[in-house]
């Protein structure tokens, strides 16, 4: 009797845990305006967050690339993963910045990489394409620093990271890709971006030997990029990279 009166204490303190979780996320999320980008007929969803703070100031531009799981049409999945850490009281507090997370249709990719080769194609994906012109129009629009503009993203966002750094190189302050691949060819292109990589050394989604070739490339070209692998980890290494408060404060001081 005890013991199940104990089961059910824990269920429901597990339960109060999750709904307060998703109440909490449900909160944050809703600082995030519906947005959309139209180019041509193309229309690119994204969700912006603008700091609570003097709009006459200049402010870093976060662009947050999700993973294939989040990809649709609903405006709404990308802020499923990591995107939310840069949304707390206590990051925005600390660096307050505008942060934008698009929503990559289904079907469809932000990087356009040789996957057999891993060698970066001479055209960007549409969505590329779209992403950035998402970033020019910010510029023109909104108190963006222009010396503060960094990209992260996760899984396929962390192939778009190294895309979209690797194909605009002059256009970026600082990039965090996570379980990610790129183009090793194009280190030397990129040596000048501060760059932190991170990965899972039993990621089974995505070969951490893509992260380790990024590392000892952008290393030989000149680089320092910072490297996290965590040992024990799968995919979900975005997990400890959003939650690391050391990279939050690095990538935030980083200027062109």
């Amino acid at each position: 009797m005890k013991k199940m009166k104990c089961f059910k204490l824990i269920a429901s303190c597990l339960t109060l845990i999750v709904c307060s979780a998703q109440f909490a996320l449900s909160q944050s999320s809703s600082r995030f305006s519906y947005n959309k980008y139209i180019d041509k007929g193309d229309t690119l969803n994204y969700r912006q967050l603008f700091p609570d703070a003097e709009k006459l100031q200049k402010y870093p531009l976060l662009i947050f690339l999700h993973g294939s799981g989040e990809r649709g049409s609903d405006n709404e999945a990308q802020l499923k993963w990591g995107v939310m850490n840069f949304a707390t009281d206590q990051n925005m507090i600390l660096h307050p910045a505008i942060v934008i997370a698009p929503q990559c249709p289904e079907k469809m990719q932000w990087s356009n990489f040789s996957r057999t080769n891993m060698v970066l194609e001479p055209a960007p994906s549409k969505q590329m394409e779209l992403l950035v012109g998402l970033i020019h129009q910010a510029v023109k629009t909104l108190p963006v620093d222009t010396n503060r503009i960094y990209i992260t993203g996760l899984s396929m966002g962390g192939y778009g990271t190294y895309d979209a750094i690797e194909r605009y190189p002059g256009l970026f302050a600082a990039a965090v890709p996570v379980c990610g691949a790129g183009d090793t060819s194009k280190a030397k292109t990129i040596a000048h971006i501060p760059i932190w990589i991170y990965h899972g050394a039993e990621d089974p989604s995505v070969n951490p030997k893509y992260s380790l070739d990024m590392l000892l490339a952008l290393t030989n070209a000149g680089a320092h990029p910072g490297f996290t692998q965590y040992p024990s980890t799968g995919h979900f290494s975005w997990l400890g990279a959003y939650s690391d408060a050391l990279m939050l404060e690095w990538l935030f001081k980083q200027h062109k």
